[in-house]
């Protein structure tokens, strides 16, 4: 389990961007992508710098002092439960992004940056929903895909049917 576990973790790297530039996704979202390898994959511990709508998935260093069972556990259902929402933010505009740095930065309209520290929280684990120009939202831990997509509705002001379905017209 341990090396599916690591193996999973691999996946991420193809996703980040050189230095602190934001990350662009592929217009198909593969979440394997998204995945830290471990806390000390050196190209996601570089912060990354936010300069639109995303929700920035974590998980820090601190995540390592849980057993491997508890951790391979906490990391399946983060990843399931984003999978679960990941169409919605596709279809609205905002980046999923994936960091293990301790440090997210959000660009200001003055070319200033603003940080925003990830250790300390109750969870080494979770989402940080950033639109710049406001506040950010800070999910610690797992969250089931209703209460995140719950979450994601009330910060990003999504509306309740927020997939890009077109209604069926019938006569």
């Amino acid at each position: 389990m341990r090396y599916a576990t690591l193996l999973i973790f691999g996946c991420l790297t193809a996703c980040q961007a050189r230095g602190v530039t934001r990350a662009r996704l592929a217009d198909s979202l593969d979440l394997a992508t998204l995945v830290p390898r471990d806390s000390t994959d050196s190209a996601l511990v570089t912060p990354r710098v936010v300069t639109e709508p995303s929700v920035v998935l974590f998980w820090l260093r601190a995540a390592d002092t849980l057993g491997v069972d508890d951790q391979a556990e906490a990391f399946d259902d983060l990843k399931y439960y984003t999978e679960q929402v990941a169409s919605a933010l596709q279809s609205n505009g905002i980046r999923l992004v994936a960091t293990n740095a301790d440090t997210v930065y959000v660009a200001l309209p003055n070319n200033k940056l603003r940080p925003i520290l990830l250790s300390g929280l109750d969870f080494p684990f979770g989402y940080l929903f950033v639109d710049p120009g406001g506040p950010e939202r800070i999910l610690t831990g797992v969250y089931a895909d209703e209460e995140l997509m719950d979450e994601l509705r009330a910060y990003f002001d999504l509306s309740d049917d927020s997939t890009a379905v077109q209604p069926r017209i019938t006569t």
